[in-house]
């Protein structure tokens, strides 16, 4: 799974012109599901999403983590994080999980982030969606369930 998440003052997802989910202060995670991902996966960043200590604290540090500032998180599916730029000009998205098994593990994510005890709004999955984002900071991490650069390991 691939996320990028970012600090929110406010964020919503509107599908054929109507709102169908809007938070306040919180992260907006977009979120990528990629062939070979797991619950596993999924449970391990939601964890780490909600201990992450991104919010500032009354000096301004990055100090809270997203139920200590009071957060709430809007997931939204976005298949082409999971794309390949590495050949030409088009992306391939060859990576991505079949929409079927994606709905299901991105309903997990879901899940488990609600577990933490998080409110969490979502986009429309496969929806034509507007994602309006006011990013605080801006603050911005992407976060990856596989080896890499910004990857989530166990524990």
């Amino acid at each position: 799974m691939k996320i990028v998440l970012q600090r929110v003052k406010e964020a919503a997802v509107d599908v054929d012109g109507r709102t169908v989910s809007r938070i306040g202060r919180g992260v907006c995670l977009l979120v990528g599901v990629e062939k070979g991902d797991g619950e596993q996966d999924a449970e391990r960043l939601a964890r780490k999403i909600v201990e992450l200590r991104i919010f500032p604290d009354a000096e301004g540090k990055m100090n809270l983590a997203l139920a200590q500032a009071g957060g709430e998180a809007l997931a939204v599916s976005q298949f082409t994080l999971a794309a390949s730029l590495r050949k030409g000009r088009r992306p391939s998205f060859d990576g991505a999980e079949e929409p079927g098994r994606a709905a299901g593990l991105f309903d997990h994510f879901v899940g488990a982030l609600q577990a933490l005890g998080v409110t969490v709004e979502t986009g429309v999955f496969q929806a034509a969606m507007e994602v309006r984002i006011a990013n605080d900071g801006p603050v911005t991490f992407i976060l990856e369930s596989r080896a890499g650069e910004g990857a989530v390991g166990g524990g």
